[in-house]
C-alpha cells in the first residue's frame, strides 16, 4: 500500500478513478470508426457526436462544482449521474440515425460530464483531510485512470475476437454501461462522505483575473481541442495503414498503458523538481511528436508505438493541469476549481476542436478516402504554437 496513506481510503478512492474512466474508456476510443464504418456517417456527423460530451463539458461542471461546494454530497451527485447514464448508453447501443444518436448521446454527457471534476475535487478533499501531499500522492490515484482505459480497450478487443462483435461495433457502448452501473454502486455504498464546504474563501472564476491563470487556461483549452483529431481520426486511420479493425481498440490502449506508467512513476517527480510549466510544456510537445509520426512516411507498427506519445501527453498536459488547478484554489472552491479547468479542457476546447476537427476531415476526404498526411498537418502546426506559448507566455510557481 502507499506510504503515508490509509489503505481503505486508497483502495475506494482508486475504484472511483477506475471506474470513472473505464466507463470513458469504454466507448470514446473506437466509436468513430463505428460511425464513420458501418453508420455511415460525414466527418462532419461524426464530429457533432464527439461534441456531445465537450458540449456537457462547457456547464454542467460548473453547474456540479457548486452544486458539491454548497449543497449536496459530492458521492450522491456521483451516484445518480451514472445512475442514470447507465440507461442512456444502453439506449445509444441501438440508435443508427444520426439526430436520435446524438440526442441521448447529449443528454449522457451531461449526465457524465457532471461526475468528471468531481472526481478529482473528492479526491483531493479527503487526501487534503488525511494530511496526505497531494503532489506526491495523488498520482497513485490518477495512474488508475489510464490502467482502466487501457483495460477497458484489451476486454473489448478480446470481446470482439471470441464474439465477432467488431465489424458493427455497438459492443463498446454496452460495456460502457454496464461499467457505469457498477460505478454507480459504488458512488453511493462505498466511497466517504464528501459534504459541502463550510468555509468559501474565494471565487474559482476569480482567478481569471490573474494574467498567468488566463494564459493556461487559454493554451489548456486550445490544446485540448487539437486532441479531437487523435480521437476523431486514429482509429480509422489506422484501419486505412493496415491495422485490422478487431486490433485497433488495443493498440490505442498502448496510450492508456503508457499514461500509467508516466502517471505512477514520473508525474510527481518532474511536477516536484522542474515545475508546471515545463511538465504542460513536455505534454504539448509529446503530442507534436505524435503528430510529426502521422505525418511523415512509417510503417502501421510506427502508428501503433506512437500511441505511446498521446498517453505522455495527457498525463504531463491534462492531468498537470488538473493538478495545477488544485494547487491554486481558493479555499472551499475545490470542485468549483476542477469544474472551471474541465469546462476548458473537455468542455470548450473539446467541443470547438471537435467540430473543427470535423470540418478538416471532410475538407481532406476525396472520393471516400482521407487524406491523412494533409489531415495531421493542422493539429501538427497548432501544438507547435502551444509548445511555444507555454515556454514564453506562461509562468508558474514551481
Amino acid at each position: 500500500m502507499i506510504a503515508g496513506m490509509d489503505a481503505g481510503l486508497y483502495i475506494r478512492l482508486s475504484a472511483m478513478m477506475f471506474l470513472e474512466f473505464a466507463v470513458w474508456g469504454a466507448w470514446y476510443p473506437v466509436l468513430a470508426a463505428r460511425l464513420l464504418g458501418p453508420l455511415k456517417f460525414t466527418g462532419k456527423q461524426t464530429g457533432w457526436i464527439y461534441a456531445a460530451l465537450p458540449l456537457g463539458c462547457i456547464f454542467m461542471p460548473l453547474v456540479a462544482g457548486q452544486v458539491a461546494d454548497r449543497w449536496v454530497n459530492t458521492e450522491f451527485i456521483l451516484a445518480g449521474a451514472h445512475l442514470v447514464g447507465t440507461l442512456l448508453l444502453f439506449i445509444a447501443a441501438w440508435k443508427r440515425q444520426f439526430s436520435s444518436l446524438f440526442g441521448t448521446l447529449l443528454v449522457y454527457a451531461l449526465f457524465y460530464a457532471a461526475t468528471l471534476p468531481l472526481v478529482n475535487s473528492l479526491m483531493f478533499y479527503h487526501l487534503a483531510a488525511h494530511n496526505v501531499d497531494i503532489a506526491a500522492k495523488s498520482p497513485y490515484i490518477f495512474m488508475w485512470a489510464p490502467i482502466a482505459w487501457a483495460l477497458a480497450g484489451y476486454f473489448l478487443t478480446g470481446w470482439r475476437w471470441v464474439f465477432k462483435t467488431g465489424e458493427e461495433g455497438r459492443d463498446c457502448l454496452v460495456l460502457a454501461g454496464v461499467l457505469s452501473v457498477v460505478m454507480a454502486v459504488v458512488c453511493g455504498a462505498l466511497l466517504p462522505a464528501t459534504p459541502p464546504s463550510a468555509t468559501v474563501g474565494g471565487s474559482a472564476l476569480g482567478m481569471l483575473k490573474e494574467s498567468s491563470f488566463l494564459v493556461f487556461i487559454i493554451i489548456s483549452l486550445v490544446g485540448a481541442g487539437m486532441m479531437q483529431f487523435y480521437f476523431l481520426g486514429t482509429a480509422q486511420f489506422m484501419q486505412d495503414n493496415g491495422v485490422a479493425p478487431k486490433n485497433v481498440p488495443a493498440a490505442m490502449a498502448i496510450a492508456q498503458a503508457m499514461q500509467a506508467i508516466a502517471t505512477l512513476f514520473v508525474l510527481g517527480w518532474i511536477v516536484q523538481k522542474t515545475g508546471y510549466r515545463w511538465t504542460l510544456t513536455l505534454g504539448a510537445a509529446s503530442w507534436l511528436i505524435l503528430y510529426v509520426i502521422y505525418v511523415m512516411p512509417r510503417p502501421p507498427a510506427l502508428i501503433v508505438a506512437g500511441q505511446a506519445f498521446h498517453g505522455l501527453a495527457y498525463v504531463f498536459f491534462i492531468i498537470a493541469g488538473q493538478m495545477f488547478a488544485g494547487s491554486v484554489a481558493p479555499e472551499g472552491a475545490g470542485a468549483s476549481m476542477q469544474a472551471l479547468i474541465f469546462t476548458a479542457q473537455s468542455g470548450v476546447g473539446l467541443f470547438l476542436g471537435t467540430q473543427f476537427a470535423g470540418i478538416v476531415m471532410d475538407k481532406c476526404r476525396v472520393d471516400g478516402r482521407f487524406q491523412w498526411q494533409k489531415l495531421w498537418l493542422v493539429p501538427g502546426a497548432v501544438m507547435a504554437v502551444c509548445v511555444l506559448a507555454l515556454v514564453f507566455l506562461f509562468h508558474a510557481p514551481k
